[in-house]
This record gives structure tokens, C-alpha cells and sequence, in this order.
């Protein structure tokens, strides 16, 4: 598929509208439908299509396996985090009323850094088997 130019731009003009649809999602899933675990399968599937489009190599160029491990891990950390940040403030983990001076605020700020270490994790989990489906059977050199 390098070969066809047509199905490049239309990529590359359809990427950053993904990902500022993923970006949507994110933000507004404390007020309605969406969230971070579907703001993270829209940023994956923003970078597969990329990579369907323009290759596993330059896919791994763009993203590389290392920051796509650290996100993992990252995601994880932000979650748990807000948990232990609850404790510290004297609440239980994951209560969010004890993160700021108004229980309504406190909740509006754990409940977007849960969904941020959700959206986060779950892009490059998604990812991450991408990669490993996408490159079995490949040199890794060529990988």
C-alpha cells in the first residue's frame, strides 16, 4: 500500500481528525457517553491505520516499542496514583471528594485523571499487540 498516494493523504488528512475525536471523547466522558477506555481504542486504531497505511517500520518510528512500554506502565501508575493520593488525603482509595477543597471539584479532578491513566493504558495495550501480531514472522531488524 506505499504505493498508493491516494489512500496516503486521505490518511494523513484523516489521522489528526481521529485523534482530535479521541481527544473529544476523553473530555467529555465525565458528562456523557465515552471515557478514557474508548478514547484509548480510537488513539490506537489512529496509529494501526497509520501503520496499515505507511507500514510497520515507520510505525515503530512514529511510536516507538520503548514509549509504547512506558505508556503501559504510565497509565497504570496515573491510576493507581489518584488511588493513593486519596489515602495520603486522608480518604479511601479511589475517593475522589478528599483531592480538593469541594467534594464536587475533588470529584470532577480524580475522576479525569482515572480516565487519562484508563485512555492511556488501554492505547498502548492495543498497540503493543499491534505490534507483536504485526511483526511475527519479520527479521526483527526489519520489524
Amino acid at each position: 500500500m506505499r504505493s498508493d498516494l491516494i489512500l496516503r493523504v486521505v490518511a494523513k488528512l484523516l489521522i489528526p481528525f481521529m485523534l482530535l475525536f479521541a481527544l473529544y471523547v476523553q473530555f467529555h466522558g465525565e458528562l456523557g457517553p465515552g471515557g478514557g477506555f474508548q478514547a484509548g481504542v480510537i488513539i490506537a486504531a489512529a496509529v494501526i491505520f497509520y501503520g496499515l497505511v505507511f507500514g510497520l517500520p515507520a510505525t515503530r518510528k512514529m511510536v516507538p516499542d520503548a514509549l509504547v512500554e512506558a505508556m503501559v506502565a504510565a497509565g497504570v501508575l496515573i491510576y493507581a496514583g489518584v488511588g493513593v493520593a486519596g489515602l495520603l488525603l486522608g480518604g479511601n482509595f479511589l475517593d475522589y471528594f478528599v483531592l480538593s477543597h469541594d467534594p464536587v471539584h475533588g470529584q470532577e479532578r480524580g475522576i479525569f485523571w482515572i480516565e487519562v491513566g484508563v485512555a492511556t493504558t488501554v492505547s498502548a495495550v492495543m498497540l503493543k499487540i499491534f505490534y507483536m501480531f504485526a511483526g511475527r514472522g519479520l527479521d526483527p531488524d526489519d520489524a
